[in-house]
């Protein structure tokens, strides 16, 4: 525990700090390629992700899945200390805002841990789930009126008032839920329905990743270009819905192929997501609000991933006992196919020698597994339609923001 709260620590502004590094030093004709690389990390790894977590899964111990993490951290800081150079600061005699941090620390963290237990702990049925969401409401209630009311708040609520900024705080909430929350789904369904190892589950999303690698620069040099973006994020919502439907048809002898073409059709579409919702919802920032708006913009991001997590997961739940008592409905003894089908199944437990009482029972238990199976099935299925109806409904939000070019947006960041 404390180690994790370490972990989040260091690496909590990690994302910020580096977006608002480019955004300062690139010029303003390149920004949006700048952009389209720094998304390549922020959209890859979530991806890619589930490939190398299942291969250290299958063949190694769990405890790798934390020491890969020590090369590629050294890589950075040598990088860091090689090519990131100090600039002055400002406000280095300014006071820090500690009852801001303390706060927004009360408030996020109960929020983050209601979201990942709440599920499994019966949400409010357990005190400390209750005691979590009052604490997270008053945290941030108070956390709001000290920012507002502070010279040095800690997170400037004043950027609100760009709207495209606001806007895109959604746009990328919605973003996170399709994001995290679809990376979430699949690999439970590959591997709880369709009997697949943690690796082969990594390894089919692997090729949406490379598509989103191989989309990002383009889209960083069509925004350059002057391309609108609000016409590519649109067309990228439009994508990930595609995907989420044709996901939502799976059935239980889906394969490996079955699956190519809408995790390809969702790496483009998040490739075309990342950069132009970004652009959007700070293009209209100015010096230091960049990087405020910067670390809104990703916790927003973040957050809509938890609540895409807990809410498909809270949605599975309910939606398999409902559609287990849709098809309940048809096991009686007057239906002719289940009578058929139970006949089959005794006679073949009978042949391997059992009685006919235990062939009998062992007939309606496999029925039962096949009723929890398809029901779970469906559950999977209707998690994939809502995160596609999320983001087709999400759409509107995108033209409540400036239609500017790309090349204009980019720019108006400097």
């Amino acid at each position: 525990m404390a180690f994790r709260i370490l972990q989040g620590l260091a690496g909590g502004g990690l994302l910020s700090t580096a977006q608002a590094i480019l955004l300062e030093t690139w010029p303003p004709e390149q920004v949006g390629t700048a952009t389209a690389i720094f998304g390549l990390g922020a959209v890859f790894g979530p991806t890619v992700g589930p490939t190398i977590g299942g291969y250290i899964n299958d063949h190694a111990s769990w405890q790798w899945i934390f020491y890969v993490n020590i090369p590629v951290g050294c890589l950075a800081l040598v990088g860091t200390l090689m090519y990131i150079r100090p600039t002055p600061s400002t406000g280095k005699d300014e006071p820090i805002d500690w009852w801001g941090i303390a706060l927004l620390a009360i408030a996020v963290g109960s929020l983050q841990t209601i979201l990942e237990k709440g599920e499994d702990e019966d949400w409010f049925a357990q005190p400390y789930i209750i005691v979590l969401t009052v604490a997270a409401v008053i945290g941030t209630l108070l956390f709001i009126w000290r920012e507002l009311s502070t010279d040095h708040p800690i997170v400037n609520f004043k950027i609100m008032r760009h709207r495209s900024f606001s806007m895109g705080m959604i746009t990328s909430f919605v973003l996170g839920l399709g994001l995290y929350g679809s990376n979430y789904v699949f690999p439970l369904f590959t591997q709880s329905l369709l009997g697949f190892s943690a690796q082969q589950s990594g390894e089919i999303l692997f090729p949406g990743g490379l598509f989103t690698v191989f989309c990002m620069p383009f889209v960083g040099i069509m925004l350059n270009k002057g391309v609108p973006a609000q016409l590519m994020a649109v067309t990228g919502m439009i994508l990930f819905y595609i995907c989420s439907i044709m996901l939502s048809h799976s059935t239980l002898s889906s394969g490996t192929g079955d699956f190519f073409w809408p995790l390809a059709i969702r790496g483009i579409g998040l490739a075309l997501l990342f950069v132009p919702l970004t652009t959007l919802a700070i293009g209209s920032l100015r010096g230091a609000e960049i990087g405020q708006g910067a670390g809104l913009n990703n916790m927003m991001r973040q957050l809509g991933g938890s609540f895409g997590i807990a809410g498909l997961n809270t949605l599975i739940h309910i939606r398999q006992a409902v559609h287990r008592n849709n098809l309940l409905v048809n096991i009686t003894p007057y239906n002719s196919a289940l009578t058929e089908r139970l006949n089959i199944l005794v006679q073949g437990f009978r042949a391997k020698g059992r009685s006919v009482m235990d062939a009998t029972q062992m007939a309606y238990a496999a029925i039962e597994r096949s009723v929890q199976k398809q029901s779970l099935l469906l559950s999977y299925n209707d998690a994939y339609w809502i995160v596609g109806i999320v983001m087709l409904c999400a759409i509107p939000l995108v033209f409540l923001q400036p239609f500017v070019k790309g090349q204009k947006a980019v720019a108006d960041t400097h």
